[in-house]
């Protein structure tokens, strides 16, 4: 039994080492983390999606344990089933415009059981916003293109459900933390090698 365990493992590390490189742009994209940091992860996420919520703790440890070798970019992709996951996505698009895209993402996901139009704008009370002009930048020809920018990213690197992570422009297999640091460690040590 043990040897079809490790064989299925060394299987699995083939497949995840011939997987390609995603070459994910960051133009536009709200970055955590040292903008000159070896490794980059990439999510894309949904704010009404309870996995994504948990997915959140996840990316808090994996940047407190490398706080200067990992940053970390997050890319809306807010899935047809959710009905307000794109309105958030356009409030923290829009919130970014007025500095405040961490503050919105983490208050969107503090609050993901309500997103309701009148939720999203007590959070933007809440982060004294200018509301009226995060209100007009939501509903903006510009907001709207570059959340459409992001969910056509996503599809082209082959993301189908939410969360999606790329460590490096290779696909994460295991939304662990010792999954997550396995990858970092293997690239920090390809990057120093």
């Amino acid at each position: 039994m043990l040897a079809v365990t490790a064989v299925a493992c060394v299987q699995t590390r083939q497949a995840v080492a011939a997987e390609p490189v995603r070459q994910i742009p960051l133009t536009e994209t709200s970055i955590r983390g040292p903008q000159n940091a070896p490794v980059t992860i990439v999510e894309f996420s949904d704010f009404q999606c309870p996995y994504c919520g948990q997915a959140k703790g996840l990316v808090d440890q994996v940047l407190a344990a490398y706080p200067k070798d990992v940053r970390f970019a997050y890319k809306n992709f807010p899935l047809p089933m959710h009905p307000n996951a794109d309105p958030a996505a356009r409030a923290a698009l829009a919130a970014g415009k007025q500095g405040k895209f961490w503050e919105m993402h983490d208050a969107l996901f503090q609050q993901a059981g309500d997103l309701s139009p009148s939720a999203i704008r007590a959070i933007a009370e809440r982060l004294r916003l200018n509301v009226a002009t995060f209100e007009a930048d939501m509903e903006s020809p510009a907001v709207k293109e570059q959340l459409d920018v992001e969910v056509r990213q996503g599809k082209v690197a082959g993301v189908r459900g939410t969360p999606t992570f790329f460590i490096n422009g290779r696909v994460a297999q295991t939304r662990s933390l010792a999954g997550f640091k396995a990858m970092i460690e293997e690239e920090l040590k390809n990057k120093s090698g």
